[in-house]
């Protein structure tokens, strides 16, 4: 349960064919939903970037440019593609669908059972570009096809001093943090890869992530379910949705802090540090020291 590089692993063709030239021949003119932002840290937090359509064959020309003639926001704005299904809200993203020629130059590494398959995303991103810092339910392999990054990684049990909003971690500039805003920052150790294009890297589930692009790059991220399929939301089209027995936890969870406010405040600190300590009693594992 721990993240690896894997190198020198058959990809199929895309290592070498996938320059901007055929990338923009391969799929045309087919309008694609991105990211832009006029900075490089993107924050969806707090929704510093917009999303816009471009024709797929003008996006990967921008997209590899440092600076642009025609921008939206600025002329050194970022570009980032993630893509989604047919409809983002009810179909996964699936490349042998929204993009089934170059799906034909890839072969995905074989670790998973065919009938465990949740998604392939496919990524492009503008050189510069940082994602912001956050954990899938599901294990996945990120597979640098082209271009560089540079990824930064947080294990799990760290949850506590990672200031987490949901799946995301507010804490987005994690080589400079603002240590008065979170202190409890530098309790989190960090793990870090530099990926080449045909690396892969394994993310396991639950552990945070944050990718920087060091170059213009294309990426596929394949996302799939080892936990039984009724474990995770039906409703989930992006692999991060909390699995439901941990949502229904967390919804039984606020119900019962709720309840606490019935007390006064030395009571509800009281009960509230006991339940602490159940909850560390019952669910934490003993072995991460």
């Amino acid at each position: 349960r721990k993240p690896v590089v894997l190198k020198g692993m058959e990809l199929g063709t895309c290592t070498t064919k996938w320059t901007i030239d055929y990338l923009s021949q391969a799929e045309g003119s087919k309008e694609v939903k991105i990211h832009v932002s006029a900075v490089p840290q993107m924050d969806f937090l707090s929704k510093n970037f917009v999303y816009r359509t471009l024709p797929f064959d003008v996006f990967v020309r921008r997209a590899a440019e440092v600076k642009h003639k025609e921008y939206f926001l600025s002329e050194d704005e970022k570009y980032y593609l993630r893509s989604v299904g047919e409809d983002a809200r009810k179909d996964i993203a699936d490349i042998r669908k929204q993009f089934p020629i170059l799906a034909e130059d890839v072969q995905i590494p074989e670790y998973f059972e065919k009938e465990q398959f949740f998604s392939s995303v496919f990524r492009i991103s503008s050189a510069g570009l940082q994602l912001w810092t956050h954990y899938d339910v599901m294990d996945n392999f990120l597979i640098q096809v082209t271009g560089k990054k540079r990824v930064v990684l947080y294990s799990p049990r760290d949850a506590p001093y990672l200031y987490l909003s949901g799946t995301k971690s507010e804490v987005l500039d994690v080589d400079n943090p603002d240590l008065e805003k979170y202190p409890l920052f530098v309790k989190a150790k960090r793990y870090q890869c530099f990926l080449e294009a045909g690396d892969v890297l394994f993310i396991p589930a639950l552990w945070f992530h944050n990718v920087i692009s060091e170059e213009f790059g294309v990426a596929l991220n394949v996302f799939w379910k080892h936990l039984p399929t009724e474990s995770y939301d039906k409703s989930d089209t992006y692999g991060n949705k909390d699995p439901t027995a941990a949502s229904r936890a967390i919804q039984i969870l606020d119900r019962a802090l709720k309840t606490l406010e019935e007390l006064p405040e030395e009571y509800r600190d009281f009960y509230a540090r006991r339940m602490v300590l159940r909850i560390q009693e019952k669910a934490y594992r003993n072995d991460y020291g």
